[in-house]
């Protein structure tokens, strides 16, 4: 564990901010639960209290779809064109830029990643903003030529109404930020729903948004659990979208509830991502590249490179070389500027990615290092490579969402053979290739099934680059224009001349 934190930063917060009597976000102002119920927000690298914010419930959802879909029909926001849309999209990015260090500590208290790592996070959604902030007069329809002569026809491309957006704990302010911005480029009206293990950086964004000057009932924000908050807005008749990212299985719940009315949906759901190293990869860039991208964020990522396919050429030094990596990490409160590693974000996180690593022990896996928690206060877990794993454990085939990479040696050189076994998993959402050799690159990136596919480097987050999921990893896209068309009515008009 490493030093104390300097308190100045964390006494301005905890004697503002977090003291703070939190509320929901409906129709423009700040209002408590109706239940009057609190959710009580926890720091993971100490296991104390932090905070509390209201458990918004059904009715809460109820009135924050109602805002939302007035402000669609008959507020402001219908009437404004895409270039004031996009002023305030901008004016909200300036916002987040001017408040980046509050956020990104905020962030690191709630989820327990480092300060640096939040800061980062906080420029990534200002640059999402004003990306999408130039689509919103852009998605245009189309004028086809017609079989029938006396015919005229175009396409419009129309807002879909009222998006309920629900939004994991691992990256909190960055997804609630890439859920709002495509829906509002659009045009749509969004009610938010954040995670309630990290519901904090909402509760901050709605202060944002307020002083912004976006028209009330536009955007919403209703902190809850995911039953009931979560589900009475999959549930809601009138929420058109649920744009969801999370778990898989939750992602099936989400689908089956959806299609009693109908709603359109968008999931960005869970991965097992393969790291393909093959013997005349860089090694240097490649070893650390697959240790950081595991340990990153305490392997609580979504695209988090968890299955580690090297070469038998290879095999030991690049394990030598991740094991290595893993026994310097420092770990600690992500509020420490010495901090590599933060805590897992909940107690329950903790135990379900210990429960993975004894799985994987059980069944023959080898812990190379790392394969417990780290004693003390907080939720800390020590970085795990495991060996001696094949493709029928638990800890190969299931999401385990922790800091705990498996390694396995490729024994041939068959490149279909090494795509089938990057391939021989449910997921599909990335996928990250180590060579020099360009036409191996371009041939596994072609045979490989996965929504992104590095080649050299890890999966940067980019907002001009869809991002998203085969198989069970998901449906539609976020980011570049197929995520700002995910928002999006087509209508045919055709005129009989």
């Amino acid at each position: 564990m490493n030093a104390p934190v300097a308190p100045n930063r964390l006494q301005i917060l905890t004697s503002g901010f977090l003291a703070q009597s939190h509320k929901l976000y409906i129709d423009g102002k700040f209002v408590d639960a109706v239940s009057g119920e609190t959710i009580e927000v926890v720091n993971p690298a100490t296991g104390q209290v932090i905070a509390s914010v209201p458990a918004g419930g059904a009715a809460d959802v109820d009135k924050a779809v109602k805002a939302a879909r007035k402000a669609f029909e008959t507020g402001p926001w219908p009437q404004m064109t895409p270039t004031d849309r996009a002023k305030l999209l901008w004016k909200l990015a300036e916002a987040i830029e001017a408040d980046a260090e509050n956020l990104a500590w905020i962030e690191s208290l709630d989820n327990g990643m480092p300060v640096g790592m939040a800061m980062w996070g906080t420029g990534v959604c200002a640059n999402n903003l004003r990306y999408n902030a130039g689509w919103a007069g852009k998605i245009t329809g189309e004028t086809p030529n017609l079989a029938t002569p006396d015919r005229h026809a175009y396409t419009l491309k129309e807002p879909i109404g009222v998006v309920g957006a629900i939004t994991p704990w691992n990256f909190p302010l960055g997804m609630e930020v890439a859920k709002i911005s495509p829906a509002l480029a659009a045009g749509c009206t969004v009610v938010l729903k954040p995670a309630e293990l990290t519901p904090l950086t909402a509760m901050r964004l709605a202060e944002l948004i307020e002083q912004c000057g976006f028209p009330a009932g536009v955007v919403n924000i209703v902190t809850g659990y995911g039953d009931p908050a979560g589900k009475a807005l999959v549930e809601h008749p009138d929420v058109d979208k649920i744009s969801f990212t999370g778990s898989t299985a939750t992602g099936k719940w989400i689908v089956q509830s959806a299609a009693k009315t109908l709603k359109r949906v968008s999931l960005e759901l869970g991965g097992k991502s393969p790291v393909i190293v093959f013997p005349d990869a860089d090694l240097e860039k490649a070893i650390p590249e697959a240790a950081m991208g595991i340990f990153g964020n305490s392997g609580q990522v979504c695209v988090a490179g968890s299955r580690l396919y090297v070469h038998k050429d290879v095999f030991d030094r690049v394990v030598e070389g991740v094991t290595e990596i893993a026994s310097n990490i420092t770990i600690g409160s992500g509020q420490d500027p010495t901090t590599q590693m933060g805590p897992l974000v909940s107690a329950g996180q903790l135990e379900r990615v210990t429960g993975y690593i004894n799985s994987g022990k059980e069944q023959g896996g080898e812990v190379v290092i790392g394969g417990g928690s780290v004693d003390g206060a907080g939720f800390f877990m020590k970085p795990t490579v495991l060996a001696q794993t094949s493709a029928d454990m638990r800890v190969v085939r299931e999401e385990i969402f922790g800091p705990v990479v498996c390694a396995m040696p490729i024994d041939n050189d068959d490149l279909d053979k090494v795509a089938a076994i990057a391939n021989d998993t449910t997921y599909g959402l990335a996928a990250y290739v180590w060579t020099r050799d360009i036409s191996i690159a371009h041939q596994m990136a072609k045979k490989i099934k996965a929504g992104t596919v590095s080649v050299n480097g890890r999966a940067g987050i980019e907002a001009s680059l869809p991002m998203g999921g085969y198989k069970q990893s998901g449906w539609g896209r976020e980011n570049g224009r197929e995520g700002v068309e995910e928002y999006f009515e087509t209508k045919s008009v055709v005129v009989t001349l």
